[in-house]
């Protein structure tokens, strides 16, 4: 973006922050943005076929891409072998490892969640044990959240939709706290045109100020000596480390300090860590990571029964045996429509209680319906990998076939054989079909479909 399509005030802004690097920085926004993935750990997957151009300094699972591919158009990103992330907010990773201790089994929670980058960065790091609540207060948002995070198939994490204010029951429960705000955007300049039209400085206040009501409740919700990690995408002062700040100085939280290597050219705006496109191979991206002093404990207890859900029964348990590898390994609950949703076994007492501290609990994992002796696997299901039978029928496609069933238009098989059975591509699940012989029915969610054409291969 040429330096004449910059708000003036914005111009004004950044030379007080760069001074004689202004010229850099206006220059880089003129680049075409690097393009990154993170792999996901838990999903083992060739891709080789993607244009690899180095690693992300910063963590370990980030890859940078040579060009941009169609990824509408590759199956293993349907499958969730990677997830499309900006490198800067990979950051993130450096911060949760640094200043959350020995590992043990945390209660994190991820405040702003969607499109779910962070998220599933945070789920594919968290050691064993732990529990991970992905809410999204726009409830527009929220579909596309649940969509990446059934992809990346982590079964501790899980999804709700509200205002911040509806945690503070949960005052002092949680270990980490994740915002990554709202905000005025102006990291994304350079990949949004329409992001830098619509900045203004009274923009800047207002986001500001929003976000510092988000933190007032943010800060309540951590224990004793827990994390506090708040990030934004753009670079002034009052949205950054003046909202931070304040965090320190009237909240009485403690700025922690990082160990980064000088090599990674990340700025230091204590207390927190500002990215700058001109000096990294990223976006503009701001983190302050921050450790709770106030003693704010929960005393919260789980209560013995799920709100609007009862167990399943024995028969349907003995159901759920063909399709789950270690059934005793997870708990399920059952709706009045017979839908039935899952959730590891260790987990259950915090399910229990986030189910009566929030209005309606956290949306536990889809498994499926139960319809008399029957029983119609949930989309989420196959994309869950540790879950299912090992042994469970599965149809493999070929790349053509995989895009092919992904976009509902797949009208062979490659082998035969009767029921459900899982399609994979590249060893990972895409989803479902039920084969009845002389058809087969094509599971694959329609909201999901691909729409695009087929021409671009080259993936």
């Amino acid at each position: 973006m040429p330096a004449a399509g910059f708000p003036p005030a914005f111009t004004k802004q950044m030379a007080a922050l760069l001074s004689t690097e202004l010229d850099n920085f206006e220059a880089s926004l003129a680049t075409a943005p690097p393009v990154s993935i993170r792999v996901n750990p838990g999903k083992s997957a060739g891709l080789n076929h993607l244009p690899m151009d180095g690693p992300v300094p910063w963590h370990p699972d980030g890859r940078y891409l040579a060009e941009r591919p169609s990824f509408t158009l590759d199956p293993l990103f349907h499958a969730g072998a990677y997830y499309v992330q900006e490198a800067s907010s990979m950051f993130l990773y450096q911060a949760l490892e640094q200043t959350t201790g020995p590992k043990r089994p945390l209660r994190i929670l991820d405040l702003c969640a969607a499109p779910g980058g962070k998220t599933t960065l945070i789920a594919s790091w968290m050691p064993a044990g732990s529990i991970l609540v992905a809410n999204e207060v726009i409830r527009s948002r929220v579909p596309v959240l649940k969509q990446n995070l059934g992809r990346w198939g982590h079964p501790a994490v899980f999804t709700c939709n509200y205002d911040p204010e509806a945690f503070l029951p949960l005052a002092g429960w949680f270990d980490v706290v994740v915002v990554d705000a709202p905000c005025s955007g102006e990291g994304l300049f350079r990949k949004n045109e329409s992001a830098s039209q619509e900045w203004s400085p009274e923009n800047v206040l207002l986001c500001a100020a929003r976000q510092k009501r988000i933190l007032q409740v943010a800060q309540k919700l951590v224990g004793p000596g827990g994390a506090l990690i708040y990030s934004t995408c753009t670079y002034n002062s009052s949205e950054n480390d003046q909202n931070a700040d304040w965090l320190v100085r009237e909240k009485g939280m403690y700025a922690n300090v990082l160990d980064i290597p000088a090599a990674w050219q990340i700025g230091e705006r204590q207390p927190g860590y500002q990215f700058y496109p001109h000096k990294v191979k990223g976006e503009g991206f701001y983190l302050a990571p921050l450790r709770q002093l106030e003693p704010i404990r929960s005393d919260l207890k789980a209560r013995r029964e799920f709100r609007k859900m009862s167990a399943i029964h024995k028969k349907e348990v003995s159901l759920l045996k063909d399709w789950i590898e270690a059934p005793d390994q997870y708990f399920f609950l059952k709706t009045k429509s017979g839908e039935v949703c899952h959730a590891p076994a260790e987990l259950e007492p915090a399910l229990r209680l986030l189910d009566h501290a929030l209005p309606a609990g956290v949306w536990l994992h889809e498994t499926g319906q139960i319809k008399g002796s029957d029983f119609v696997p949930a989309h989420e299901l196959a994309l869950e990998q540790e879950i299912l039978r090992k042994e469970f029928p599965a149809v493999a496609l070929d790349e053509q076939q995989a895009l092919q069933y992904l976009k509902k238009e797949l009208l062979s098989l490659p082998v035969a054989g009767r029921g459900w059975q899982k399609v994979t591509y590249g060893g990972l699940a895409l989803g479902w079909i039920r084969n009845l012989g002389n058809r087969f029915n094509n599971y694959f969610p329609t909201e999901q479909r691909i729409r695009m054409g087929l021409q671009v291969n080259d993936v």
